[in-house]
Formats: structure tokens, sequence, C-alpha cells
């Protein structure tokens, strides 16, 4: 008897994005690094997120329950006005640019993102929040580049822009030869206008409609 194949995996992520614009300033700002680090594992720009929540591997089905949950949320939730700043890294071992302006808004919206995974039956790692968007990697060998490349950030301070969409993403599914390569799995519009925040809720209450994590 044959055994029944394994149902498709891949990693997901929840997010935000810079617009093009914004981007693209970025991107000019990192000339220099690009010319001088070539050896470094540059992500593509479209691959440019600000992650509220990393998922993981998980099972394809999986993944797709959480479209419903994740457009009520966004349509309850007003967008934010964040700018990237500078660049860092981790360990020096990844290159980042920095995030600024509604921070507290920020950390916000990430703990709601991350309590209708929770909702779902999801188990995810739940690390600390920390804005950034990783910008490239360095190879095993290299203990320089990213700290170089980061240094060529310094003093950038990009234009302010407005979130306007929430974004689950995902890689390409198990199995598939190549690169690993992520895409909007779905993306919500952020509810429209500049609403004020809502007052604190007492803990155990919800301050958006029931999740619904039906596939």
């Amino acid at each position: 008897m044959t055994e029944p194949p394994q149902t498709a995996t891949q990693h997901a992520f929840i997010a935000l994005a810079p617009p093009d614009d914004a981007k693209n300033e970025l991107a000019h700002a990192l000339g220099p690094a690009y010319a001088a680090h070539p050896d470094l594992r540059w992500n593509r720009i479209e691959d440019w997120h600000v992650t509220l929540a990393f998922l993981g591997e998980l099972p394809v089905p999986i993944v797709k329950r959480l479209r419903a949950p994740l457009a009520d949320l966004a349509a309850a939730r007003p967008p934010l006005r964040l700018a990237l700043l500078g660049g860092g890294h981790f360990d020096e071992r990844v290159l980042w640019s920095g995030i600024e302006g509604d921070l507290e808004g920020l950390h916000e919206l990430a703990e709601a993102v991350r309590a209708r995974v929770r909702d779902c039956g999801i188990v995810f790692a739940e690390r600390p929040l920390r804005p950034h968007l990783t910008l490239a990697r360095a190879r095993r060998y290299d203990t320089a580049s990213v700290a170089a490349a980061a240094a060529c950030l310094d003093g950038f301070t990009g234009r302010s822009w407005q979130t306007e969409r929430l974004h689950l993403v995902g890689s390409t599914v198990s199995g598939h030869l190549g690169p690993r390569r992520y895409q909007d799995i779905d993306a919500w519009s952020l509810a429209a206008g500049h609403q004020q925040r809502r007052p604190n809720r007492p803990k155990g209450t919800r301050s958006e409609a029931a999740t619904d994590c039906s596939a």
C-alpha cells in the first residue's frame, strides 16, 4: 500500500509593506552598499516587509484559515504613519533598516495580529517585536560586510508614509525547486480615514469582532 502524500507546507508571516516610492528611496541610499558588498545575500526589494508575526512552516490549509480573521482585523484597524530610518545589524549577520513613527500603534497592531493567530489555534514563536526591514544576510565566512553596509545608511531618514494594507505572505510550498520565494497570499486594506485609537479595554475583552477561523 502506498503512503498518502504529505500535506504541502510553506513559511508564512503577517506584515506591513512600505509603498514603492519609500522602498525606492531606501534602495537609492543603499547604492554604495550594493556596489561595495555584492557578495551579501541581498533581499529583493519586493520582499521588504515590516513583519508583525512570523509563523514559520505551516500546512497550506492552516495558513489559508487566517484569511477571514485577518480581513476582519484589518477592517477595524486604522492606518499608521511610519518612516524608514538608518540601518543596523543583528550579530553582524543580518542587515536591516529601522522604523520610526507611530511605534505604539505598530506594537498594538502586532499584538492584535498575534491574538488572531492564537485564537485560530496556531502555535508560533512569539518573539518580541523589533520593527525593521531585513535587507541582506552575510555568508558564513563574512563577518565584516554587514556592519560596513549598515554604516552606508548612517544619517538616512526616509519620507513619512501611511500604511495601506495588512499582508498575509507565504513562501513557495515545500518541494518547490529553486530558491524560496515569497508572495502575498492575500492583503486587506486597513480602515479608511484617520480614526481615533480606541481606549484600552479590560483584559479578557475583545476590541474587534469574534474570530472566525473556518476554512
